[in-house]
């Protein structure tokens, strides 16, 4: 463990010492500001940097050009000193602006503290990542930045060590590239943690993490978060031991020691950089002067002598001992530059106030100019003026504020057919419009090269084409995809030296090398942010996750982090992640779940995939491989050992998304499913025909998206009857399924019967054949419960069985 020895004097000039100073200060107005304007009501929430600013201010001296950010929400100093946010942002952050080119981290999305560069232009493609210092988009689950952060650090691996991505000049120079990572000291208490600062160890991979450390975790004391209240003493076993051993580099600093940062940072930049050796910077004696946020007051529960204590020790009140006791500059110099600070942040937070508000004023005085209208043309002028004059009242109003009040007022007007209801039904139309696009838009890619857009290409077969398991079906796309793409590597749970434990990647890692087709840990999570980090940097990731059960130790990463990336950046980042992962029928607690329900209730944003079989399958990966966009395959557990022919075209055919294919025609039912059910509904078709009951049976093939066409409703025009079959738990996917049909497809108008699901039972499957009889529909449920809906339309053709 090092402690730096503070020498930076001879470094720095007085000039770039001073602009530093201005900085921090500029930063703790804004903070001091930001917290006044939500009390103001301006604002709905704060949360601020501030005691932060001077390790913030050393960290960013060594943040090059192609570097990756992966912090947390009190970094702004940080973010104005390598000046990929200005004041201005700041604030239009603060207070939601919805304008990009205002608040470009998140379009007014996200609460402040949450900064992100743009990696795509307008058109969703990439620019040149290593001519801008990058940020990928924060979130605020604590720790949730680390899986991503090791992802960001393994592309610099990959660029530096892989020669087929040499010619990717605009996504790294060499593998130069250190991926800073930034985290409190009591989100350190989280698994994400520990699980992230292992796999970058393990990867040895230019992983800088640096610990803020303010002693609290909002109320709670270091002595509840740590064991003996120190991180890098708890990880000091992760130490290297030699200069060319495996480990980390570990360094322990002051954060209130402006020349003892720099040393710190300066050092362990260059091992990172130089040497692709992780690093640790544990950052102590940091304060937080107000509190964790504006939801309440650190007064409540720190001590008088913690108190005194964090008033002496501030990082901005040292900084400026240390500038006046190394003669640098004057006090009245300090002086200046701290009135002119207040001045700057002042002027910024005008002018941000000003922008915000305008844009929403010329809309607000529509609609009041609109309604006033209605009221002269109305015969409700009584109704429609009270609630033109509560809105003309408002204070600071925000852009629901007028949308509500005219949709109140249309209500009063109903029976009414006049010009000035014309015209305001045409401004709310128009303004709804608008605000979807600002507020619902970029929940999936907008590019040409969105998944939606990727055209079919059949597979092609002939009396040739082989028959195989249907684990050699997919080896063959894998090898295809490795062999076409160098951006493609796959990565998992003994994906690489047995090729997965259903042998999908078989040979695959011989053939194409250790860092195409790689073993990992056991660890879900990280397996996921490395992807994530790795496709936020341009490469193509397959990361699969051994067992659809084991993907709940990886949903929060999906998520809060992937799923949502485009939306919360409006379009600015994408990460187009391929996992990949097995489920539905096999025997057994853990290793047969179809928890669908649960996956597409919490990863909108991903495509959620679930071929029947492993040519389906093939074509999907290819289809996304094609694409800008996150997706998730679920393969057939029981599937890969089934006889599939390989097509001809196994590195091009494309299955298209949103498309369900209909495996049997029929007219008396349209029955709906998906995977592995397939082959159970389709026996239990050919088991109805017997007794005249013709199905037609439909494999919705993709739930997210789902039949964008709306084959099932053209199916249920002519069979008049539904059901919906699958294997999670009763309310989970088939629920979904009818929603979609019934509801969003509005299939109920051409219902004669009650539309049914048929699901697994609401608990896991037992073991054994018996249990999966048991647990999850079999041919013998669908078959009665397709006779039961019969029975009800024609009981004398269909007497009851029991």
């Amino acid at each position: 463990m090092q402690t730096a020895e503070a020498s930076i004097t001879q470094k720095l000039t007085a000039e770039e010492i001073l602009s530093d100073y201005r900085i921090a200060w500029e930063s703790r107005q804004a903070s001091l500001t930001g917290r006044k304007e939500v009390f103001m009501g301006k604002a709905k929430f704060g949360i601020f940097g501030d005691g932060k600013e001077v390790a913030q201010l050393a960290m960013a001296k060594f943040f090059r050009d192609g570097d990756f950010r992966s912090g947390y929400y009190r970094d702004q100093t940080f973010m104005f000193a390598i000046g990929e946010l200005t004041l201005q942002q700041y604030f239009a952050q603060l207070y939601a602006h919805t304008d990009v080119e205002a608040e470009p981290s998140t379009a007014g999305r996200a609460m402040n503290g949450h900064f992100g560069t743009r990696s795509l232009d307008e058109e969703g493609n990439w620019k040149n990542l290593t001519e801008q210092k990058n940020s990928s988009s924060d979130i605020s689950p604590t720790a949730a930045q680390m899986p991503r952060l090791v992802g960001l650090a393994y592309a610099s691996k990959l660029y530096r060590q892989n020669e087929g991505l040499q010619n990717l000049k605009n996504f790294s120079v060499n593998g130069n590239e250190v991926a800073f990572g930034t985290i409190g000291n009591a989100s350190t208490s989280e698994g994400m943690f520990f699980e992230a600062i292992n796999a970058g160890g393990v990867l040895q991979v230019p992983m800088l993490v640096s610990v803020w450390d303010d002693a609290y975790g909002i109320s709670v004391p270091a002595e509840y978060q740590t064991t003996k209240g120190s991180i890098s003493e708890i990880l000091a076993g992760f130490q290297r031991t030699s200069q060319d051993g495996q480990g980390y580099e570990i360094f322990k600093v002051k954060g209130w020691d402006y020349a003892a940062l720099c040393e710190t940072y300066e050092a362990a930049v260059r091992v990172c950089r130089e040497q692709h050796v992780p690093v640790l910077v544990h950052v102590e004696e940091l304060t937080q002067p107000q509190g964790h946020s504006t939801s309440g007051s650190h007064e409540r529960y720190k001590s008088k002598e913690r108190l005194e204590w964090e008033a002496d020790y501030d990082c901005l009140k040292k900084m400026r001992e240390w500038i006046l006791s190394s003669d640098i500059a004057s006090a009245e110099q300090l002086d200046q530059i701290e009135a002119e600070a207040k001045e700057t942040v002042k002027s910024a937070r005008g002018e941000a106030w000003n922008a915000f508000a305008s844009a929403i004023k010329a809309d607000h005085e529509e609609a009041l100019h609109l309604l006033d209208n209605l009221a002269a043309a109305s015969e409700h002028i009584t109704e429609v003026a009270t609630i033109t004059e509560e809105l003309r009242k408002t204070t600071n109003p925000i852009r629901s504020d007028a949308v509500r009040a005219v949709r109140k007022a249309l209500r009063y007007v109903r029976d009414e057919n006049n010009q000035a209801k014309r015209e305001l039904v045409g401004w709310l139309e128009q303004a709804m419009g608008e605000n979807a696009d600002r507020f619902n838009s970029y929940l999936y890619s907008q590019s040409e090269e969105a998944a939606l857009q990727i055209e079919e290409v059949k597979a092609e077969f002939d009396e040739n084409s082989p028959v195989v398991d249907g684990r050699e079906v997919l080896q063959a796309c894998f090898d295809a995809m490795l062999e076409r793409d160098p951006r493609v590597f796959a990565i998992g749970e003994d994906v690489g030296f047995i090729g997965d434990v259903n042998q999908a990647f078989a040979g695959l890692q011989e053939k194409h090398g250790e860092l195409r087709v790689t073993d990992t840990g056991i660890r879900e999570c990280t397996i996921i942010g490395q992807g994530i980090g790795a496709a936020l940097r341009g490469l193509r990731p397959i990361t699969e996750i051994q067992y659809l059960d084991y993907l709940l130790y990886a949903i929060q990463i999906l998520s809060d982090d992937v799923a949502c990336l485009q939306y919360r950046t409006k379009g600015g980042q994408k990460a187009p992640l391929i996992v990949r992962t097995r489920g539905h029928r096999l025997e057994g607690i853990w290793h047969s779940g179809s928890p669908i329900g649960m996956i597409l209730n919490s990863i909108r944003g991903m495509h959620v995939l679930v071929p029947r079989d492993m040519t389906q399958a093939a074509g999907f990966y290819n289809t996304l491989l094609k694409a800008d966009e996150p997706a998730l395959v679920i393969e057939c557990l029981n599937g890969y050992r089934l006889k599939e022919r390989i097509p001809n075209n196994i590195g091009e055919f494309t299955v298209p998304l949103g498309k369900p294919e209909t495996l049997r025609e029929g007219t008396d039912i349209t029955i709906v499913t998906y995977g592995s059910m397939c082959r159970i509904v389709l026996e239990a078709a050919r088991q109805l025909e017997e007794f005249g009951i013709s199905a037609e049976v439909i494999d919705v093939q993709t739930l997210l998206p789902f039949d964008v066409d709306h084959v099932i409703t053209d199916s249920i025009r002519k069979t008049n009857r539904v059901l919906f079959a699958d294997e999670d738990v009763p309310g989970g996917a088939s629920a979904y399924m009818m929603q979609q049909v019934v509801d969003e497809q509005g299939a109920w108008r051409w219902l004669d019967s009650k539309p049914q699901c048929l699901s697994a039972q609401p608990h896991r499957p037992a073991y054994s054949s018996d249990g999966d009889y048991f647990s999850k529909p079999n041919p013998e449920d669908v078959f009665e419960t397709v006779y039961e809906i019969m029975h009800e339309a024609d009981p004398k053709a269909f007497p009851t069985i029991y």
